[in-house]
């Protein structure tokens, strides 16, 4: 008979690294969008691993570790270090739509789409970062997940903890004020012709 190991939870903490562990530049990645400052990034991916590794045994192994990961993150991040950060400004969603549609109506919209994809614009650059950390925090997490981190609707919406439908508008929403943003960007440098909203 083989003698018991002194520490029973030795393959607990051993099955937690190999799940979790190779998620941590994700993790890291993800807290600093959420949070935009890097002390409170670490802090943050330090906390969702404590939380984590104590809850483990509520993970079913063979299911996606870093949607649950994400999860996790994000709950901490809403419940504890959203408080301390001011609430982003409110975006009138009718004047959105308003211009996106306006946009859309003109005939040229096609066009000015195609030269935009062509323009030759770094799309890993600072300006499309800037888009990005100028979006209201629901949207920018919607993006991320979905467009940055390709988590499907579903598991996006279990992350964010609401409905898919929710999900889906937040992310319309989103990719619309992203490409008013990378227009308008394009049109200031020359890429685009200036149109009149």
């Amino acid at each position: 008979m083989a003698p018991e190991s002194s520490h029973p939870d030795e393959s607990a903490a051993a099955r937690f690294e190999a799940a979790a562990l190779p998620w941590m530049g994700a993790l890291h990645h993800k807290a600093l969008s959420l949070t935009q400052r890097p002390a409170e990034a670490a802090d943050l991916v330090q906390d969702t691993f404590l939380r984590a590794y104590r809850s483990f045994s509520s993970f079913t192994e063979g299911t996606n570790c870093k949607a649950w990961l994400f999860t996790i993150q994000y709950s901490i991040f809403v419940n504890s270090y959203r408080k301390s950060q001011r609430e982003p400004e409110m975006v009138s969603l009718d004047e959105l739509s308003g211009t996106f549609d306006r946009m859309l109506a003109d005939p040229e919209w096609e066009r000015a789409v195609s030269d935009l994809s062509n323009a030759g614009l770094d799309w890993s650059g600072p300006e499309v970062t800037k888009a990005l950390d100028d979006l209201p925090e629901n949207f920018r997490t919607a993006v991320m997940l979905v467009d940055v981190d390709e988590f499907s609707y579903e598991e996006a919406a279990g992350i964010l903890n609401c409905p898919v439908g929710t999900l889906r508008s937040r992310l319309s929403r989103a990719r619309q004020m992203l490409f008013l943003a990378l227009r308008n960007y394009a049109q200031k440098m020359g890429f685009l012709p200036r149109t009149h909203d």
